[in-house]
């Protein structure tokens, strides 16, 4: 019998990240000499890889030193964003619910897998899943079309048995591009609009619509 494999995203997902993740771009902009209430709101920038954020937030000022952001937002972020993050209401239900029908879960996330590994520790979720998969720290599987990929490969998982569950439209586009389902979560960051356009097969209104969907 083939195993009903679930991957996961992360931020928005499993973890209400915003807070640790909005700080730490406040605090970039701001070490690269920008006003950071002239940002505004930044929902957007949470979920996307982060350099792609990072690359838009600046463009608002006209800046493209990217790598300076990047070296700035994780400054802060490993030593003192990470932390600041708690874990979504009913989120812990709905992994309940799907290890006890048998599903082998996976996180698939754009963030950077050391720092997910240690998110996830952090948040005492490592019982739940086989495996923390994320961008590589020296570079790589920053798509996450690539990275669903390499999951795929690396359990030999079978993507007619397998459905990713994230808030973003790179979420439902990625596993578009691997002929996977997905479930569109509805209490992170994306919003129904956002993840109807993209094409999710399902969308849950909370976590815990999330095993009946699956």
């Amino acid at each position: 019998m083939t195993e009903q494999a679930v991957l996961l995203d992360l931020d928005g997902t499993l973890a209400d990240s915003r807070p640790g993740i909005e700080a730490c771009f406040r605090h970039m902009l701001t070490e690269l000499g920008h006003d950071p209430t002239t940002a505004g709101d930044l929902t957007w920038a949470v979920g996307p890889p982060i350099a792609v954020s990072i690359g838009r937030m600046l463009a608002l000022y006209g800046d493209d030193r990217v790598d300076l952001g990047l070296t700035s937002y994780r400054a802060r972020y490993t030593t003192v964003g990470i932390y600041e993050c708690t874990i979504f209401a009913g989120v812990v239900g709905m992994l309940d619910a799907l290890r006890d029908a048998g599903c082998v879960m996976c996180i698939a996330t754009s963030k950077r897998r050391d720092f997910a590994e240690r998110v996830i520790d952090y948040l005492e979720l490592r019982p739940y899943v086989r495996a923390v998969y994320g961008a590589l720290p020296a570079g790589g599987l920053d798509a996450k079309a690539d990275l669903l990929a390499h999951i795929l490969s690396h359990e030999s998982f079978d993507p007619a048995d397998t459905v990713m569950i994230g808030d973003r439209l790179h979420d439902v586009h990625a596993a578009q591009a691997n002929r996977l389902r997905s479930i569109g979560a509805l209490w992170g960051y994306g919003g129904r609009e956002e993840l109807e356009a993209a094409g999710a097969d399902a969308i849950a209104g909370s976590p815990l619509d999330v095993p009946g969907l699956v």
